[in-house]
């Protein structure tokens, strides 16, 4: 397989015989949006070369699923006090960058050995910040933000992940605290695949302050970014703040 062609509208090239080196040894190293696996429509190939863009796809599905692994490997002990330090740093971040009571937090529920941070928001909700979830609600469309107390009622999205009610109120954050299978020193992230949070963040004007939350040795040398991928303003770990975006 000849490697992808350099294009000027991409971040990054894709290196030419990476492709080629995985393939020979019957796998590939890592990945973040996958966007391609879910829609194969989603990929403007007015922006990358299509063979790049299904090239990233695959090294991002494989990437996925070793990260995962990661997350799968931490014992009760080992996750708890993984969350305990992710909680801590990712309040010392918000108390940096001025967030607090009166402004909108959107939070989210773990699931998948993600980070569990549902201590922290319950904090925050008593501290006079409203705190918000992420909801699907549409398919291929941005995410809708609900209000969440700690006495909400949640259901199941079209993720089948709890979220609060249609009925609950309509937010739009000021803050997104993200999780991240990987990320990069350039506040790249691979998430679970569907594009739904670079959609939401092109969408929204002005953009929310963007915190990927995630494990330390989930950091890759690069996500190989494409035209749609959205970079964090700066990615939280158990160990401190680990990247920051550029202005």
């Amino acid at each position: 397989m000849n490697g992808p062609r350099r294009n000027e509208t991409a971040r990054q090239v894709w290196p030419p015989d990476q492709g080629r080196k995985m393939k020979d040894h019957g796998a590939f190293s890592s990945p973040p949006c996958m966007a391609a696996e879910v829609d194969p429509t989603y990929f403007d190939p007015l922006g990358t070369d299509p063979e790049q863009a299904r090239d990233v796809a695959r090294w991002r599905k494989a990437a996925r699923t070793r990260l995962a692994g990661l997350r799968e490997a931490l014992d009760h002990e080992a996750r708890s006090q993984l969350n305990r330090a992710i909680a801590g740093n990712l309040t010392k971040a918000l108390g940096t960058r001025g967030i607090g009571p009166g402004m909108i937090l959107s939070g989210f529920w773990p699931t998948n050995n993600e980070p569990d941070l549902r201590p922290l928001m319950s904090d925050l909700h008593r501290t006079g910040v409203t705190i918000a979830l992420p909801s699907v609600e549409r398919q291929n469309a941005p995410l809708v933000f609900r209000r969440w107390t700690p006495e909400t009622k949640l259901i199941r999205d079209n993720r089948n992940i709890p979220v609060p009610p249609p009925e609950a109120e309509d937010l739009t954050p000021d803050v997104m605290a993200v999780p991240c299978l990987g990320w990069d020193a350039d506040c790249f992230s691979l998430g679970s695949g569907g594009g739904y949070v670079d959609r939401t963040l092109a969408a929204l004007a002005p953009r929310p302050i963007t915190i990927g939350i995630a494990l330390s040795t989930a950091q890759l040398t690069t996500i190989y970014p494409q035209p749609h991928d959205m970079p964090f303003d700066l990615m939280v770990t158990e160990t401190g703040v680990l990247a920051e975006r550029k202005p």
